[in-house]
């Protein structure tokens, strides 16, 4: 890991939030759709952000 300042560090746990607050809200939508094609796209939206999630996480490893 490359050494990060504080005002970076800062920067990613708050895009990490945000991200993780996308993942919830996404795999709720698709928990709640009856259509089977907004099911699977709220479903690859929350993987996305999963993704994101998992890469600015290992920013910090």
């Amino acid at each position: 890991m490359a050494n990060l300042s504080s005002k970076e560090l800062t920067g990613i746990e708050e895009q990490l939030g945000q991200e993780e607050v996308l993942v919830k809200k996404y795999k709720m939508y698709a928990q709640m759709s009856t259509d089977p094609q907004l099911k699977t796209k709220c479903e690859q939206i929350a993987a996305k952000h999963q993704n994101h999630y998992t890469k600015l996480l290992n920013q910090l490893s």
